[in-house]
C-alpha cells in the first residue's frame, strides 16, 4: 500500500521531471524526503484551447516511514489517497485428468495471452498459427502494398499476431482491474514502451507490434510451448461431442482440449464449425466506410492555436450521432495513419485503418460506421453477417479493377448525391495501391447507407465544420467486429456443444480489440488451470 496524488498538472512545455517537485509541494515535504514515485495515469485536458494541459497522478512512497504513515492516516488532502497495486488471482493447478497438452489455435492476441499463461503454469500448449511468422509476414505484407500478389495465408489479417499485429496497436480498454493490468505489463516488458502502463490512450503503432509479437512468442516457448507456423485447423475430430484431435494442414494432431482463439476472420472456420453441429449464433457487427481527412484539420479543431505543439503530436476524434434509431459513429480512429486493405481472402475487398507510433502521415482516418443486427441481413442464420459482409466487399474489389484498389469518393460529390470521377491525387489519400474514383452507393447496402446520409452532417456540425472538409470515403469498413459467436459456458468457458473445446477471443464473438482479446484468453487460461492437472509428460 502506498501514498496515491492526483489531478497533478504539468503545462505543455514542462518535463515529466517537474513532477516530483509538485509531489513534493503537494505533500508538504522537501524533494530529498521522496524515496520514490511512478507515473499510474496520465491524460490530456484539451477542453479549452486557451490552457491546454496534462494531468498525472502518480504513486509516491517517503524515505521516512513514519511521515507516510501519518499521510496515510490523518490527510484530507484533496487528491491523496492510498494505492494497493492490482494482483493477479491466479489459481493452484486443478484435479481433472489432462491426458495430453492443450492446443491453442490461433495466434492472435488471445492465443498468444493464453498460451504464454498455460505455458507459465507449466501446461506447455501446443499454439497452431495458419499463417507464417511475423517477420515473413510483415516481408509478405509490404510486398502486396506494393502492388505484388495477395498471400492468402500472410496478409493484414492471417499470420504471427493475427489481426492485432496491424491493427494501429491501440491498448485502450474500457475494463480494467489486475487482468488488464497483467496485460499491459506483459506488452511493455515484451519492448512496448512504458507509457502503455498509464497512459489514457495507449498506443504502440504498427510499426512497433511486430517486434512485441515475437518477443511474447520467443517467451511462450521459453516456457515450454510450441508454436507451428503453416499449420491451418481444417476440421474436428469429434466422438459423443467430445474433441479428440484436430484435423490439420500438416496433419492430424491428437487432443482432448483446444482453446479455438480464431480471428473473426477466418471465413473457412465458421463454416467448418456449422458443419460439425459446433453451437454458433449471429453476432451484431459493424459496417461502414473508412472516412480520410487531413490531419491538420483535425489539430485545429482539437487543439486551436496550440494545434503545432509538438507535446501535442496528432490529435484524434470520438464522434457519435443518432440518424433515428440507429447510431452512426467513428471506429478505430487512426491520427496520423494510413488506409490499408483488410482483405483475408482473394477477390473481396474492404478497408482498415493504422498508424505508427510517430503518427507522422498528413490524414487522419476513421472507420465510420453503424452495428448491423440480423433484421438487416434478412436472417438469423449464424453466417448471414458474413454473406452480408462478402456481398459488398465482392463488389468493392471488382469496382477496384480486381487489383484491390480503394473504392473512392470525395465527401463534396457524396454531398451533391454524385459518384467521383476523373483522379483523386495523392494528396487525398494515404492509401498505397491505388484508388478507383467511384459512387459508394452501388457498394454500400441501402441500411447503412442512409445512416450514412443523415449521419454525416451531424458528424461535421459536432466538428465545427472540419470533419467532412477535404475529406474522402473508401470502402467497405466490413471487419469492424466478429459477426458470429461461438457459444460457451459462462462459467466454464467451455462450448456449449462441444466437450474440449473453448471458444476464446475476437473471433468467437467475446473481445473487441488487442486488451480485451488478450485478457479473454487470460481468463480463458485461468478457467483451464484451475480445472485440470498439469499434463503428464
Amino acid at each position: 500500500m502506498a501514498l496515491k496524488v492526483s489531478n497533478l498538472k504539468l503545462g505543455l512545455d514542462e518535463s515529466e521531471a517537474a513532477l516530483v517537485g509538485k509531489l513534493a509541494s503537494r505533500l508538504s515535504v522537501p524533494t530529498d524526503a521522496i524515496a520514490g514515485w511512478r507515473i499510474l495515469r496520465k491524460s490530456l485536458d484539451a477542453r479549452r484551447h486557451d490552457e491546454i494541459h496534462f494531468v498525472y497522478s502518480a504513486e509516491v512512497s517517503l524515505a521516512d516511514p513514519e511521515r507516510e504513515r501519518e499521510l496515510m492516516a490523518t490527510s484530507r488532502m484533496p487528491g491523496l489517497n492510498l494505492h494497493t497495486p492490482d494482483q493477479l488471482d491466479w489459481p493452484e493447478p486443478g484435479v481433472e485428468p489432462l491426458p495430453g497438452r492443450p492446443v491453442v489455435i490461433g495466434s492472435g492476441p488471445a492465443g498468444l495471452f493464453a498460451a504464454y499463461f498455460l505455458a507459465r503454469a507449466g501446461y506447455a500448449p501446443l499454439v497452431l498459427e495458419r499463417g507464417k511468422p511475423v517477420k515473413e509476414r510483415v516481408a509478405d505484407v509490404r510486398g502486396f502494398d506494393a502492388g505484388g500478389e495477395f498471400e492468402p495465408e500472410s496478409n493484414y489479417l492471417f499470420g504471427e499476431g493475427g489481426a492485432g499485429t496491424f491493427s494501429d496497436g491501440k491498448l485502450t480498454s474500457r475494463a480494467g482491474g489486475p487482468d488488464v493490468q497483467a496485460v499491459l505489463e506483459l506488452i511493455a516488458d515484451c519492448h512496448g514502451k512504458p507509457g502503455v502502463l498509464y497512459e489514457q490512450r495507449p498506443h504502440l503503432g504498427s510499426n512497433r507490434l511486430p517486434l512485441v509479437v515475437r518477443t511474447l512468442r520467443r517467451r511462450v516457448e521459453e516456457l515450454g510451448a510450441e508454436v507451428r507456423f503453416s499449420c491451418r485447423v481444417e476440421d474436428l475430430d469429434l466422438r459423443d461431442g467430445r474433441l479428440v484431435g484436430l484435423y490439420t494442414s500438416s496433419g492430424y494432431i491428437a487432443t482432448p482440449l483446444a482453446i479455438l482463439a480464431m480471428g473473426h476472420s477466418a471465413r473457412d472456420t465458421y463454416t467448418m464449425l456449422l458443419r460439425r453441429e459446433v453451437p454458433l449464433e449471429f453476432k451484431p457487427f459493424q459496417f461502414g466506410v473508412r472516412i480520410e481527412q487531413p490531419q491538420e484539420n483535425i489539430n485545429q479543431v482539437r487543439y486551436g492555436a496550440f494545434s503545432d505543439h509538438p507535446a501535442l503530436g496528432a490529435a484524434d476524434y470520438e464522434l457519435v450521432t443518432n440518424t433515428g434509431g440507429r447510431d452512426l459513429f467513428t471506429f478505430c480512429m487512426c491520427a496520423g495513419g494510413y488506409v490499408m486493405p483488410s482483405v483475408s481472402e482473394p477477390g473481396y475487398f474492404c478497408t482498415n485503418g493504422m498508424s505508427e507510433s510517430r503518427h507522422d502521415s498528413p490524414f487522419a482516418n476513421s472507420g465510420l460506421v453503424v452495428t448491423v443486427t440480423a433484421a438487416d441481413t434478412g436472417s438469423n442464420h449464424p453466417l448471414a453477417g458474413i454473406h452480408f459482409q462478402q456481398r459488398a466487399e465482392r463488389l468493392a474489389y471488382m469496382v477496384g479493377g480486381r487489383e484491390y484498389k480503394a473504392p473512392i469518393q470525395r465527401v463534396s460529390d457524396w454531398a451533391r448525391g454524385r459518384g467521383s470521377r476523373g483522379d483523386v491525387p495523392s494528396s487525398y489519400t494515404q492509401y498505397s495501391r491505388g484508388v478507383v474514383p467511384t459512387d459508394l452507393a452501388m457498394i454500400i447496402p441501402p441500411t447503412v447507407l442512409s445512416a450514412l446520409e443523415r449521419g454525416l452532417p451531424a458528424l461535421d456540425r459536432k466538428f465545427r465544420g472540419k470533419f467532412l472538409k477535404d475529406a474522402t470515403l473508401t470502402g467497405p469498413e466490413s471487419r469492424g467486429s466478429s459477426p458470429v459467436r461461438v457459444l460457451r459456458n459462462t462459467q466454464t468457458r467451455e462450448s456449449t456443444g462441444v466437450q474440449g473445446l473453448f471458444p476464446c477471443g475476437e473471433g468467437a464473438g467475446y473481445a473487441g480489440g488487442i486488451v480485451s482479446a488478450a485478457v479473454d484468453g487470460l481468463r480463458t487460461a485461468r478457467a483451464l488451470v484451475g480445472r485440470f492437472a498439469r499434463p503428464s509428460a
